[in-house]
Formats: structure tokens, sequence, C-alpha cells
């Protein structure tokens, strides 16, 4: 039997070039239509709604990190904390942290179920499965490398407006006494040591304010750390698998229109062959061109 999974999988991977993900058809424009049956069809159409849900998390992840960065912007350039913009930027991380646990959860319960049938079964789905949990884990992956490369550049700058402020008092300190003034997490504690320095009540007030916000910002990525590690982790055992889907991936979508293509060829030879023979079914293919030659060339 012909399986239309293969081609449901890469058209979900290429939906950017065929703009579709429809089940029972084919990307091409022509208006005659082949039927092909599905293996699996009930199990597969929840697997890609997972899929499905997955990706819409990830893009959402993706829009917040944007949003984050714009807020990290603002507090940066602001001399003193708004408390509205503290707000909306909490509200976005903890709905980058929600999302982000989600994905993670279902990736995971998807890798699990592909373990503990791997061995049972080796077949067309099992492979799109696969393919479409490693293009989705690496994917997950570049957007959270993303939101802590973010995080890592408002610390860093963060940092500076401190040393710059308290250079201006005459407390110069290097990087490693700030950083140990840093860990303490304290913000009483941490402006004690300069407060008799001589040093303004703006300047001692952004001093606090940069540190609050730097406190706050370690505590999100720490949260996030050991699930990103999961994570990262599990790309970098399929990098194998994702270096070919990416590899391959030009000239599959050229593969799969000529499979499609040579279905419909021997769609119409039957039928030519139905009107011939009257009610007796067809028992040659064309030459060149049997069932089992159309299975071969979907299933790979």
């Amino acid at each position: 039997m012909v399986v239309l999974s293969v081609l449901l999988v890469l058209s979900d991977i290429y939906s950017c070039r065929s703009g579709q993900l429809k089940t029972g058809s084919t990307c091409d424009n022509d208006d005659e239509e082949v039927e092909i049956a599905i293996d699996n069809a009930a199990f597969m159409d929840e697997f890609f709604s997972q899929i499905e849900d997955i990706r819409n998390s990830i893009d959402k992840i993706d829009e917040n990190v944007s949003e984050v960065k714009k807020l990290y912007s603002v507090i940066l350039s602001a001399p003193t904390s708004d408390q509205k913009t503290q707000d909306d930027l909490e509200a976005v991380t903890n709905d980058i942290k929600k999302m982000a646990n989600n994905a993670r959860n279902k990736l995971k319960t998807i890798e699990r179920n592909l373990e503990s049938e791997e061995e049972e079964r080796i077949s067309a789905d099992m492979r799109i499965r696969k393919s479409q949990h490693a293009v989705l884990s690496r994917k997950f992956v570049d957007v959270m490398t993303k939101y802590n490369e973010a995080q890592l550049d408002f610390r860093e700058r963060s940092k500076g407006r401190i040393q710059r402020q308290l250079e201006i008092t005459g407390k110069a300190t290097t990087d490693e006494e700030l950083e140990e003034m840093l860990e303490g997490g304290n913000s009483a504690v941490f402006t004690s040591g300069i407060m008799d320095s001589g040093i303004s009540k703006q300047a001692l007030s952004e001093i606090e304010a940069r540190h609050k916000d730097i406190v706050r910002l370690e505590s999100s990525i720490k949260e996030l750390h050991d699930m990103f590690v999961d994570i990262a982790m599990l790309v970098e055992s399929q990098g194998g698998m994702i270096e070919r889907i990416e590899s391959n991936m030009d000239q599959s979508v050229g593969f799969v229109e000529r499979a499609v293509a040579d279905t419909k060829k021997a769609a119409k030879f039957q039928q030519e062959a139905r009107r011939v023979s009257g009610n007796k079914k067809a028992q040659v293919p064309p030459p060149g061109l049997s069932s089992c030659s159309v299975d071969q060339h979907l299933l790979g």
C-alpha cells in the first residue's frame, strides 16, 4: 500500500514552500487528484496536532523573546527603574517559562513514546515522527539559546552601568570584585559598602535598581537552566539525524514531486486498463512503473 504519510511530513517540513499540510492531499496544483490510502491515519492526525501545538508554542516564545529584548533596552536607557516596565517584563518572562515548560514536556513525551515503540516496529510513520521530533527539538533549543543570550547580554550591560556609577564616585572595581558584590544577592548589603563614599542619591538609586535587575535575571536563568540543558543534550544526540534532514531538504522536495507524478501515472494507467478490459482488473502495470516501485519510491 502506498503510504501518504511520507508526503505529509515533507509537506510539513517544507511548509514555507508549499504553505499547506493537508491530510490526504498532495502539494500538486493539478485539478486531477489521486486518492492514496494512509496507514495509521487517525494516529498520525493526532501526532501532527501535537506537533502543531509545540510549533505554535515555540513561535510564541520567539515573539516574546523579541519583546523581552525591547523591554531590556527600555530599562537600560532609563536612569531609574519604572515599575510598569518591570511588571511587563515579569509577565512576558513568566509566559516564556510557562510555554517553554509546556513545549519541553510534550517533546519529552514524544521522545519516550518513540523509544518504547522503536524496538517493536520500524515503519514509515516511525521515521516521520522521529524526524519531526528532531526538527522541533532543534528549533526549541535555538529559540531558548536566543533567549539566554539576551539575558546574558542584559546582565553584562547592567553590570557595566553599576561599574560606571562606582567609577564616577571614585570607587573603581574590577570585574572579579563586582561579581563578588553581586553574588550576595541582598541589595542592602550590596550598597552598604559604598554609601560612605560620597555617592549621590541618584547614583545610589541607579546602582540599587541595576542590582535588583541582575538578581531577578539570575533567578530566571536558574529556573530555565535544567530544562534547557535537558533539551540541548537531546538535540546533541540527534545531531546526525538533524544534519541529514537539513542536507536532504532540497532533494526531498523534488523527490516527492516525482513520486506524486509517478503515482498519478499509475492511477491513470489503471483507469485506462479498466475501460479496455471491462470489469476485469488490470494485472500488469506499465513498463518501468509497478505499484511496488511506487511504494519503494515513497518509502525510500
